[in-house]
């Protein structure tokens, strides 16, 4: 008989420096996606600007069964749940992520132009971002959406480090792309935008081959799309229970986001930019807290699976200290040194100045960050999504956004004003996630 795999017992370090590691790069090929294209034409950067917020809603589709996935294999793990009950789950997400994939393939396809009409847009803008929705978010749709759930699949069984390797090979592929389309390198035609969108979307192919890889290669991954279309009913309606709540909270995080902008627009293009470049320079790094968070996700469904109420309760409270620690570091370490980081996005006095003043507001951010990554992650790995859910879209719109323009814009505060809302919101909202933790409510959640 196969020896059981305590799964709990997985290394939290283990788990988590691979997705750090993940993350770190993804932030950067992003970067330097941007000043490739830049590079190219602004238009171009214009366009696929715009339509990156529709990609990032057509992944939010998927991350509905991504995450729902993710939170119910965990627990299922943890339980040692029979190979034909954890089989059906992950046929399950297979089946909904390819109907979802056909369908949003089609309506890309089909919908972009009268999309796009709704906007006043040059010509040249229009016809760039068409050609890059089409080709990346319409025809390789099915290997966006695939991908994102083998991803989530290989790392609940602990292999993250297979999905670093993944993501830093595809990103390369994506930044090799760009830069044969770009540049006519060996004598090449330059493709601009189709190629950039073509590049991007052979990158998801190469991550699904990968995936597909690996998958294969692990022998606790047992399970067979053969009879995939008789997966009991019930498999699909509790991945879609978890599912649905988390991506609604992270659709009113990014709306919120998108209002807050639009307000700190009404500041001036100085704020706007100062805005842009102190995010860009703390992604990287709360970017520690995140994957810390992901891993608490995943270690909370092990132990909750497994009935280890007990060790889940006193390890959470470890790993928030320990990302608490990290990001306090991580956002110090930047204030010491952040004449010469802001001097790489701007010369510009009066915008240096403020993004300057705003990344020493952002260690309150990232306390309350810290907290609310590890304790959000852990309810929900837990099966307890609903109350997080909820009250973390009532907390973003009444503290972050109404605070936004109470502090930033009616007491005229600024930007500064904006930032401490957004830690009274973040801050406030980790400390309810603590004591909810605390409580000990989450146990009748699980889903197993």
């Amino acid at each position: 008989m196969e020896k059981r795999i305590n799964r709990g017992a997985l290394s939290m370090v283990k788990l988590t420096l691979p997705l750090a590691f993940e993350q770190f790069f993804r932030i950067l090929v992003s970067s330097v996606d941007t000043m490739m294209l830049s590079s190219y034409s602004n238009e171009a950067v214009a366009a696929v600007g715009l339509v990156s917020q529709y990609v990032f809603f057509l992944n939010l589709i998927f991350s509905v069964i991504g995450t729902g996935t993710s939170i119910v294999l965990a627990q299922y793990l943890g339980a040692e749940k029979s190979e034909k009950q954890v089989s059906d789950i992950i046929k399950a997400s297979y089946v909904m992520m390819f109907l979802v994939c056909i369908f949003i393939t089609l309506l890309v396809i089909f919908g972009t132009a009268p999309l796009l009409s709704c906007y006043t847009l040059e010509e040249s803008v229009r016809t760039f971002a068409w050609q890059y929705f089409v080709i990346y978010g319409g025809l390789f749709c099915i290997f966006n959406g695939i991908n994102l759930l083998q991803g989530a699949i290989l790392r609940c069984y602990g292999y993250t480090k297979e999905s670093m390797i993944v993501s830093i090979v595809a990103n390369i592929v994506n930044v090799i792309g760009n830069a044969l389309s770009l540049y006519g390198f060996f004598g090449l035609p330059i493709l601009g935008v189709p190629g950039v969108a073509a590049s991007s979307g052979i990158s998801m192919v190469v991550s699904c081959l990968m995936f597909s890889y690996y998958i294969r290669q692990k022998k606790d991954i047992n399970f067979s799309l053969k009879k995939i279309t008789k997966v009991e009913k019930e498999s699909f309606k509790t991945i879609l229970k978890v599912g649905v709540p988390t991506a609604g909270e992270s659709l009113s995080y990014n709306v919120a986001q998108i209002v807050i902008m639009a307000m700190i627009s009404t500041l001036g293009t100085y704020a706007m930019s100062a805005q842009v470049y102190c995010q860009s320079i703390v992604r990287f790094v709360f970017a520690i807290a995140v994957s810390m968070g992901h891993a608490t996700q995943i270690k909370a469904g092990y132990y909750v699976g497994s009935k280890q109420n007990d060790l889940a309760y006193k390890n959470i409270f470890k790993y928030q200290l320990v990302a608490t620690a990290c990001s306090m570091v991580a956002i110090a370490v930047v204030n010491v040194i952040k004449s010469p980081i802001v001097s790489i996005f701007t010369d510009i006095p009066e915008i240096h100045a403020l993004v300057c003043d705003l990344l020493l507001y952002s260690i309150f951010i990232e306390f309350g960050r810290s907290l609310n990554l590890i304790y959000v992650g852990a309810l929900k790995g837990a099966g307890n999504v609903k109350f997080p859910v909820f009250y973390g879209i009532v907390s973003m719109w009444i503290i972050m956004v109404l605070g936004s323009y109470i502090l930033g814009l009616k007491m005229g505060m600024g930007l500064i004003g904006f930032w401490l809302a957004i830690g009274a919101e973040e801050t406030s909202r980790g400390v309810v996630m603590l004591f909810r933790w605390k409580s000990r409510r989450w146990q009748k959640y699980a889903l197993v």
